[in-house]
């Protein structure tokens, strides 16, 4: 977000609009007035004359940019209420309102966003560019954004992002804008239209415009295979009371991003007994008390160990987790 934009009202209470330039151009409504003057002389004596003013009343330019603020959304699947960022401004001569609508069924991609409800468009009242409690829902005929040349307004698209996807999977959402005096090609006219009941021109805009914005499955799974091992006291695997069971549990990441504080725990199954100092992280000896390593076993209220496995990425590899218990 740029935070230098200085923020007005325009035809709406409480959402922030920004004054940009004066790209727009001689404002509608402007009259532009020449009158000519003849001057000469008569017998030495110096005469001027001067013709009829003809006046020429600026048409109203009917033209609007949407600009894409946000870089590709980082998204995880059935996450919702997931925001893109765009500007709407006025690049027409006059005030004008907007119709804004979102468009989610677009080629290209990889799945459709699913636009939220009950609302998909939000105006980012704040200015925070993050969809927030305080961001004013748009209603197509209530409260279009009327925006004065060259003035424009942060508008919020807000989509849930559908259940298993794969990681790295693209979907679009489009926010499309038009002017409420009409959309055409460059040069329609619409007589009488305009600002003060001028008239209207389409500018090269053909007066809407559309970006899309991509949300990016960025997400991370954790496969998680446990395995188990029994010795006899006969030296055979049959699990006999006094047989020892060695667990193997292998936690392995994949995706592209992070698993934070990811803890493992494993109750200690009933009718067995854990056997003491038995932890082991990727085949290194883990101690029982919590202390500086990352195993703990605990006893109460139930018997379980736990190993504290931290961030996990895709190149952190598989992380195996053994411990043995004995039959009672």
């Amino acid at each position: 977000m740029d935070n230098n934009r200085k923020s007005l009202v325009i035809g709406m209470i409480g959402l922030g609009f920004a004054q940009l330039g004066t790209a727009a151009g001689t404002i509608a409504g402007t009259d532009i007035d020449n009158t000519a003057v003849v001057s000469y002389e008569v017998v030495g004596t110096p005469q001027t004359v001067t013709s009829n003013t003809v006046t020429l009343t600026v048409a109203e330019v009917l033209d609007v940019d949407v600009t894409l603020l946000s870089g590709p959304a980082s998204v995880v699947s059935g996450s919702t209420t997931q925001e893109l960022l765009f500007v709407v401004t006025n690049t027409g001569n006059g005030t004008e309102g907007f119709q804004l609508a979102i468009n989610n069924a677009l080629s290209g991609d990889d799945f459709d966003p699913v636009a939220s409800t009950p609302a998909a468009i939000y105006f980012d009242t704040d200015a925070s560019g993050d969809f927030s409690a305080g961001d004013i829902a748009y209603t197509p005929g209530s409260n279009d954004p009327q925006l004065a040349p060259d003035a424009s307004v942060d508008v919020l698209l807000v989509n849930d992002i559908p259940a298993s996807l794969a990681d790295g999977a693209i979907g679009l959402s489009e926010l499309g804008a038009a002017a409420l005096t009409g959309t055409g090609d460059p040069g329609d006219r619409f007589p009488g239209d305009g600002d003060g009941g001028i008239d209207a021109v389409v500018g090269t805009s053909g007066a809407d415009d559309a970006v899309s914005g991509q949300y990016l499955i960025s997400d991370i799974r954790l496969d998680v295979i446990k395995s188990a091992t029994v010795l006899d006291p006969f030296g055979g695997s049959d699990p006999v009371p006094g047989a020892e069971i060695t667990y193997r549990i292998v936690v392995t990441p994949t995706g592209t991003e992070t698993a934070t504080n990811t803890v493992f725990t494993d109750p200690i199954p009933a009718n067995t007994t854990y056997l003491a100092n038995s932890i082991t992280l990727n085949s290194g000896a883990l101690t029982d008390a919590a202390d500086a390593d990352v195993g703990v076993y605990t006893a109460t209220p139930m018997p379980e160990i736990s190993v504290d496995l931290g961030d996990l990425i895709q190149a952190s590899g598989a992380q195996t987790i053994e411990f043995t218990v004995t039959i009672n």
